[in-house]
Order: structure tokens, then sequence, then C-alpha cells
């Protein structure tokens, strides 16, 4: 059963007023995607002004994803139950609230708390976003473009994260990359109490404390399990505990939604082609932006001596290429079906980011065409995966759905995180020429290495850069290898009639 086949859930509204609830729901969703990136240039300075030790910074950027990704989907199936009118409503005061802790938070331990409440604030909102289009917009070709503005301004707040967190360090202290939320915040609550329907909740739904507990942990120990393994040198002991509580807590997961009458997620609906390769989409275009962004503003601040937001302006040139495809491929969604976009958009990211990869070396210029072509194939992809998502589940389970979609792209991210900045290290430390001269603090990472430097060249500062280019070439390789494979999947997924329009008629129990 897709929402197509399905009997409208809300009246309809007025064109003004959906399309006014449109750009209300994409505010908060900027907002929670502008938190996922804006540390990636403030977390040097917020370090250093809380004194936060190594470990204390990796959860200070990891709280988030992780707190927020283990609970989208108890957050979709509560939507459902309450209301998502509702819940958008109370995500964003917890979101708010969340944001002036952060801003005026006097340790790195409190941070990490606040970041942890902003995740909760942020998996309350997510699910009800979507789950709010696919209810207001009962006309397929106007979803389909309701969907793909969605999907970039998904893309674009993750892009203008790293911006505006430079922007802001530039005239402020630390505290307004957290306290610009709140007006957004105040806005967004207002013009959802005027616009947005109010829906009929169904309190039939029952929601499962537990299994979001299980997910939020199964997700966290499977990340610190990739981490241990990728990190140098490995930590064999860590990833061997990490991963056996990680694989003991999803088939715990697993389980229990088998015996629940309303399970947080139904496994049955994957068994729509579209559905899967919409969520398998989702987290291939989150793996490569995310880790794109990660390692190419490091690489150009660490070795090309690039200022935050000189890194931060580069990346985005992925987002200024994702707007048109995006809003494009959801216009003719209807014409050219799913498969086109989807793994087209999939394989054309492939060659973008291979060009980044072949073309640093001779000069930004390559770079930058290699970001807008990577853009380009991201936005194809994420504009119609929301649609495959959300068109192909019933209509009293898009919270539900919605949550699936959330969860692929947070998951997509964590995976960046863990895996390719990991790698990036290891990389770094493993084509360190074995030479006396070269300090041993400067293998421990490259961050160490320049500060040995200080403001001179010593002979082996060529090395270390060296070095560390090869490991963004290689990392990079990894994210085009992952989207081709990407692509391949979702070819063979969408072959048939899955290929052609949203909404196939397939059931879902």
């Amino acid at each position: 059963m897709s929402l197509t086949a399905s009997a409208p859930a809300t009246p309809a509204l007025s064109p003004a007023r959906r399309w006014s609830l449109l750009f209300t729901v994409a505010a908060g969703l900027l907002l929670v995607t502008l938190d996922n990136s804006v540390l990636y240039t403030a977390l040097p300075t917020l370090a250093s002004e809380l004194a936060a030790s190594d470990s204390q910074q990796l959860w200070i950027i990891n709280a988030y994803p992780l707190v927020m990704a283990g609970l989208l989907l108890g957050a979709g199936t509560l939507g459902d139950r309450i209301g998502h009118r509702r819940m958008f409503l109370i995500g964003l005061l917890a979101f708010g609230a969340a944001s002036l802790a952060a801003a005026f938070a006097q340790s790195a331990g409190q941070l990490i708390a606040a970041r942890a409440a902003l995740a909760v604030g942020a998996a309350a909102m997510m699910p009800a976003t979507l789950a709010l289009i696919g209810l207001t917009f009962h006309e397929e070709r106007e979803r389909n473009i309701a969907i793909a503005i969605w999907g970039s301004v998904a893309i674009i707040g993750a892009a203008l994260g790293p911006i505006i967190g430079g922007l802001l360090l530039a005239r402020f202290w630390w505290g307004s990359v957290f306290l610009v939320n709140v007006p957004v915040v105040v806005l967004a609550f207002i013009a959802t109490l005027v616009l947005a329907p109010k829906g009929v909740p169904n309190s039939s739904r029952r929601w499962d404390l537990l299994s979001s507990l299980l997910a939020l942990g199964a997700l966290s120990c499977l990340v610190l399990g990739i981490k241990s393994v990728i990190a140098a040198p490995p930590a064999w002991a860590t990833a061997a505990i990490a991963t056996t509580v990680a694989l003991i807590a999803a088939a715990a997961f697993v389980r229990r939604q088998r015996v629940l009458p309303y399970p947080l997620l139904d496994f049955a609906i994957f068994r729509n082609p579209a559905f899967l390769s919409g969520t398998l989409a989702a987290v291939f275009t989150l793996f490569a932006l995310a880790g794109l962004q990660l390692v190419t503003t490091q690489r150009f601040q660490l070795v090309a001596g690039f200022s935050p937001l000189q890194a931060g302006l580069l990346v985005s040139v992925a987002a200024m290429g994702s707007l048109p495809s995006a809003l494009l491929g959801g216009s003719f969604l209807h014409r050219v079906g799913l498969r086109p976009l989807i793994s087209g958009g999939l394989a054309c990211g492939a060659v973008g980011v291979t060009v980044v990869a072949l073309g640093f070396p001779h000069g930004l210029g390559w770079v930058i065409a290699g970001m807008a072509l990577t853009g380009v194939g991201m936005g194809a992809t994420i504009s119609v995966a929301s649609t495959a998502i959300i068109g192909n589940a019933p209509a009293d389970r898009a919270g539900m759905a919605s949550s699936v979609e959330e969860v692929a792209y947070e998951f997509g991210g964590l995976l960046a995180v863990a895996i390719l900045g990991s790698l990036a290290a290891a990389l770094y430390s493993a084509f360190l020429p074995a030479d006396a001269a070269l300090p041993a603090a400067a293998r421990e990472g490259i961050g160490q290495a320049l500060q040995l430097a200080g403001d001179g060249a010593p002979v082996w500062l060529g090395d270390v850069h060296a070095a560390y280019d090869r490991g963004y070439q290689l990392v990079l390789g990894v994210v085009a290898a992952a989207l081709a494979i990407g692509a391949l999947l979702t070819a063979l997924l969408l072959r048939g009639v899955h290929g052609g329009r949203v909404g196939a008629p397939i059931a879902v129990d």
C-alpha cells in the first residue's frame, strides 16, 4: 500500500497554507542538519575554551547523531500515536531549550549533555517534518516537488553548517553557533500553530521505549566497534566487546519487533523494492556527502592552509550543485521514474568524487568541478529517495516510514565519521616514511605534526603533507566505490515496474 493509494489523512489545505507549512517544517529540518555539521569548524575553538580532551571532543561531535539515530524510530511511531503536529512542536521546544543550554555550557561534560538533549528534540522533529508533508500534499506530483524541496534543505543545511560556524566564530563567542537556533525555533513554533493541521492521532498505537533503547545501544556499539578496528593501532578487545554488544542489542530489537502488536519497525515494509532502494540510497548519499565534507574540510585546512570559512565555502559547492537537480528530479519523477534518478544520481556522484580524488593535486578547479558534479548526482538521488520511502508506506505508518528514512540518513553520516575519519588518520600514519628525523609525536596525527612545526617549515613537513594527501586520496576512493556499489544495488532493485512510478502496488502487511 502507498500513500497515493490511501484516503487522505488530513483535510485538503489551501495551496498557500500547504506551501507555507512546507517552509515551516523545512526550517526545523534546517536546524537539525545544521547542528550535524556546524561543529566541524567550531570544534577547535570549543576544545580550547572548554579544555576538552580528545575523548570529550569525540563525544561532543558524536553524541548528537548517535542519540538522534537511536531515538528516531521510536519518535516516528510516537508521532503516529499522538499526532505529528504535536511531535513537531514538542521537538521544537526541546531543541530550543537544549540550544540555550549548549550555548552557555561551562564545561565539556555540560556541552555533551546539551548535545544529547539537542538530539532528543531533533529526533522528535525529523520524522514529523516528512510525515506532515506526506499527509498534507495529497496530489502526487505536488508532493514529489515538496519532498524534493525538503531533501534540498537537508543537503543545504549540512553544507552550510561549516560556513555558518566560520562566520559566527569570526565575530562572536563559540556559544553563538547554538544560540542562533533560538529565534528560528520561536518563529517555526508560532507558524506551526497557525498552519499545521491537527490531524487525527491514533491512540491505539503503542510506543515502546525499550525498542528505542535497544536501537540506540546497537548503533552506539556498532560505531564504537568500527572506530576501534580502524584506529591506529587497532583496539581489538574494545572492538570485539562493542561488536558483540551491538549484535546482541540488534538481535533483541529484531526479536521484539516481531512480537509487538505495533512495532517501531515493521520489517515487512522492506519487501517493497522501491522502499528498500530509497532507504539504501539515503544511506549511501549521506555516507558520501558527510565523508566528503569531513575529509575535505580537514585536508584543505591542515595541508592547504585554508581558513574554516574558506574550507566551508569549498564544500558548499556540492550543495549548490545539488539544488537544481533535486528540484528537477522532484518535478520530473512522475515521467522518468525512480531508477534513472536514484541509480543514475549515485553513479554521477561516484564520478564526481573520482574527479576530486584524481584532480586535487592538479589544482583547485578540479576540486570545485568534482564537488559540483557530486552535488548534481546527490541532489537527484536524495530528492526522490525520500519520495520512494514515504510514497510506498501505508498512510497510518507515515511516522514509521519517515523514521526509517531519517535513520538511514543518520546511519550513513555516522558510518562516514566512524569509518572515513578513522581511516584518514590511520592512513596518514601508515604512509609516513620510516625516517628517524621525523618526531615521534608527528606520527600520532597531522594536528600534532603541525603544532611541532609551528611557524617554520622543517624538512619533514613535506613528508607529513604527502602522507596526509595519499590518505585523503584513498579515502575519496572508498567514497566513490561506495557510491558505485549503491548505484548497482538500487538499479537491480528498481528493475521493471518499480523503476517506473512511485507507489507501485506492493502491499505491506
